[in-house]
């Protein structure tokens, strides 16, 4: 006969399969350092044994790391969507900027239309909480604090769209533009108009969510994005026309 006995699954199990859940739906993010074994322990309400067996498992299958005298983290599980030899292609090719803001438009509208319908009224708390942090930066004249809102503003909303295959590519699309391998996200925000628009085109975004309305919020994430890649070919452009004018003055001044 095809059946087994049925056995009652240890309590380690049980920690492994929890933490999985939490680094699966990104509540613990790729290089967060977990509490202390007590503390962990005392919130699992398992024996220290048993949390260590769970801990040593995850560690064996690359999704926790140990680091002596600093404790237990989360491993760098988005360091593998991509190969160094391709992060540094996608750096020295503008192509790949260009194919970069259409995946996002893509991925993007579809996470924002899914947030603003399936998304709970925590997610859409969280989005809100997130934009109105940006509106108090946007009065900075630094746009340092702005920009980094800017990319949490768009990760709530693929959070909020609950879907973990979305959420971990994106989440590591996200770390490659931060590290500047597409563009340089502080050149958009230097300019006192342009972050006055984009202010506008995230506030458009966050209405549309918040009333759950898919369609309107696919739609701002396109227009928002569509205005990136604009700005971002207008930025091109201008550095191309300075090159020529450097050329043009070094030759004058030769003359």
């Amino acid at each position: 006969m095809p059946f087994q006995k049925v056995t009652s699954e240890k309590l380690s199990q049980s920690v492994v399969r929890q933490i999985e859940q939490l680094i699966l739906r990104g509540i613990l993010h790729p290089g967060e350092r977990l509490p202390s074994e007590r503390d962990m322990a005392e919130k699992l309400g398992v024996s220290r044994p048993s949390l260590r067996d769970a801990i040593a498992e995850l560690a064996e299958r690359g999704l926790l790391v140990s680091r002596a005298g600093s404790g237990i983290f989360v491993a760098d599980v988005l360091g593998s969507a991509f190969s160094p030899a391709l992060t540094q292609l996608f750096s020295t090719h503008d192509e790949a900027v260009f194919d970069y803001i259409a995946f996002r438009r893509d991925m993007e509208a579809l996470a924002a239309g899914r947030a603003a319908e399936l998304g709970s009224e925590t997610d859409l708390k969280v989005i809100d909480t997130i934009f109105r942090k940006m509106e108090a930066a946007h009065q900075k004249r630094d746009p340092t604090d702005e920009a980094q809102l800017d990319a949490e503003f768009h990760m709530a909303i693929i959070e909020a769209s609950h879907n973990v295959i979305m959420l971990h590519m994106l989440r590591s699309m996200f770390d490659l533009l931060r590290q500047g391998v597409f563009y340089n996200r502080q050149l958009l925000f230097r300019n006192r108009m342009t972050r006055d628009q984009l202010l506008d085109q995230h506030r458009g975004m966050n209405t549309a969510i918040q009333a759950r309305d898919p369609e309107a919020a696919r739609g701002a994430v396109v227009a928002h994005l569509a205005y990136v890649e604009q700005a971002f070919h207008d930025q091109m452009k201008a550095e191309k026309h300075e090159s020529i004018a450097r050329q043009r003055l070094e030759h004058e001044a030769s003359r």
